[in-house]
């Protein structure tokens, strides 16, 4: 006989859980069965719950969910609004079972994966009908409501029949508690006027949210956020406003049609002469009104005539300018062509790139007349009688630009010095800016753009981390700088901006060019090829100086070729036109 052994047992199960409640609730075990009772009662009742299989649902499309009936994908469309949060429950864990993908993956039924299976579409309109606020933007939009209103002429054969549910129906947008019935053909003045005051100043909760084209929570930035609400906005407004249009339409619609009005007036007959007076007045204003909204219509239509003539007139304008566009560039085509048919006037080669540029500078300067009169002058001309004339407008228009380089020489360097005292009173302050703080402002603005999360204060820390100067500077310091800088002239910009680019080329110059072991390029053209094959490092730089000086620039082809220090000016100008 073996002696007996002691174990430590864990207690678990659902009856030591019972044993627990009745323990700490202090509660006997006959109040626990009564509350059993109560739990399976409420599961009979959800067990009781019909619920309506939507024949549709296994092709609802999850992306298209705004325009799915929320009631009819959890079979509550016998219910719709009048749905318990309960019944909701009950229909969504009911729809659950039923139509899980695990479970129907079990069954051996083909699962759509990610987001696109309709089992987003039964956990989208729970996730709706639950949250009171979604549910109230989507009964407003109940694509099962009936919002039609019965005419004149339906309403007069059978008024109590027909317009009876109509208000009925339309009763679930009051904001109120009580609301008037419609009564009957005995109901009092008192009552039939309440029923009209009520509707003629019917305030309603239904609202258009639901129906918003935009996501404010897809916008990038705040601003953004701000348009997309502002549009919301908007749209629920109008949509508001033609729901209001309709419920008054309603009341006209019934007033005009309800007989009782018309027995209350045969009634009250004796107090209609003066009330004829009152319509005649009135209709001497509808009179006046008719006229003034004529004269409005064919103030709108002058108006509109007016429009359509300046749009016709600006359109022609457009296509007169396209068409001078393409005969200036066609002329500067040309004058280019005959210039190298004449190879450039010239046989050496370094004159002929000279002479190249030249023209260049003709076809950016001339305009349309003079192009076409010196192509004219060109075409029945000798070489040298063609040589003459082109040098002859070469030297009008280099003139014209020393005269426009010294006019804007002179204004650089009253901005410069402008720029120089500023700088000077700002440094009175203690805090003054040098060429590298301003650059390094302006680095640090266009890197950390507007939207960033305390931006002027990570600008600040970024120019205290990275300036030389040495001079420590706060939020406000940096804001005051960045408006003085949006200020300034275009034209002191751009000196700050070839400072920046002169800067940044002796610091390029400064570092030895690391040449990769790229193919060469081997395009060469005539007699180019005997020249050096250009790296992809210098390639870089001529197409990022190409960039910097536009065809309007003066000396554009000397700046270009200190931007490309292994190459000299002839070297760049070749290189562009192979």
């Amino acid at each position: 006989v073996q002696s007996s052994v002691q174990f430590q047992v864990e207690p678990v199960g659902r009856w030591f859980e019972a044993y627990l409640k009745r323990r700490t609730r202090n509660v006997s075990a006959s109040f626990q069965e009564l509350e059993d009772e109560k739990e399976l009662s409420e599961e009979s009742e959800d067990e009781e719950l019909q619920l309506e299989e939507f024949p549709m649902l296994k092709t609802l499309d999850p992306k298209d969910w705004k325009n799915q009936d929320h009631y009819a994908v959890l079979g509550l469309a016998h219910l719709r609004y009048k749905a318990t949060q309960k019944q909701i429950k009950a229909a969504h864990k009911a729809m659950v079972l039923k139509h899980h993908p695990d479970k129907r993956k079990a069954a051996g039924e083909q699962i759509v994966e990610g987001d696109n299976d309709y089992f987003t579409c039964i956990t989208k309109a729970c996730e709706i009908l639950s949250d009171p606020v979604k549910r109230r933007a989507f009964d407003s939009v109940d694509p099962t409501f009936d919002n039609a209103v019965p005419s004149k002429s339906e309403g007069k054969e059978n008024f109590f029949d027909v317009f009876a549910p109509v208000f009925e129906r339309n009763s679930r947008w009051t904001s109120k508690k009580h609301v008037p019935k419609l009564g009957n053909m005995s109901s009092s003045f008192e009552d039939v006027d309440a029923f009209y005051s009520f509707w003629y100043n019917f305030d309603s909760w239904r609202e258009f949210s639901y129906l918003d084209e935009e996501e404010k929570e897809k916008a990038e930035c705040r601003d953004e956020r701000r348009w997309i609400e502002k549009q919301n906005r908007a749209a629920r407004a109008q949509r508001k406003k033609e729901e209001m249009n309709r419920i008054r339409t309603l009341v006209d619609t019934a007033y005009s049609c309800d007989p009782r009005i018309k027995k209350f007036k045969d009634d009250e007959k004796a107090r209609k002469e003066a009330e004829k007076k009152a319509k005649a007045d009135a209709k001497r204003k509808e009179h006046e009104e008719r006229e003034r909204q004529a004269e409005l219509e064919a103030e709108r239509l002058r108006k509109e005539k007016e429009e359509e003539e300046a749009k016709q007139a600006a359109l022609q304008a457009r296509k007169e300018k396209e068409v001078q566009k393409k005969a200036i560039k066609k002329e500067r085509q040309k004058l280019r062509t005959i210039c190298k048919n004449w190879s450039y006037f010239s046989e050496n080669e370094s004159e002929s790139v000279k002479m190249m540029e030249e023209v260049e500078k003709l076809c950016d300067r001339l305009e349309l007349t003079s192009l076409q009169t010196l192509n004219e002058v060109l075409a029945s001309s000798t070489k040298e009688e063609s040589k003459a004339a082109v040098e002859k407008q070469i030297q009008e228009v280099n003139a014209q630009l020393q005269k426009e380089k010294e006019e804007a020489e002179a204004k650089a360097r009253q901005l410069s010095k402008s720029s120089e005292q500023m700088n000077a009173g700002a440094g009175i302050g203690g805090k003054g800016w040098n060429e590298d703080d301003l650059q390094l402002l302006i680095k640090a603005v266009n890197l950390f753009p507007a939207g960033t999360n305390a931006r002027w204060e990570v600008i600040a820390n970024y120019m205290n981390l990275h300036s030389t100067s040495g001079i420590k500077r706060n939020a406000k310091d940096v804001i005051n700088k960045a408006k003085n800088l949006q200020k300034l002239d275009p034209h002191q910009k751009d000196e700050i901006n070839k400072k920046a680019f002169e800067k940044f080329k002796k610091e390029h110059n400064a570092v030895p060019q690391n040449v990769d072991n790229a193919v060469p390029s081997e395009r060469f053209d005539g007699k180019y090829k005997d020249a050096a094959p250009w790296t992809t490092e210098e390639q870089k730089l001529l197409e990022q100086a190409l960039k910097t000086f536009p065809v309007n620039t003066p000396e554009r082809w000397e700046k270009i070729a200190e931007a490309v220090p292994s190459r000299s000016k002839k070297d760049c100008m070749k290189r562009y036109k192979v």
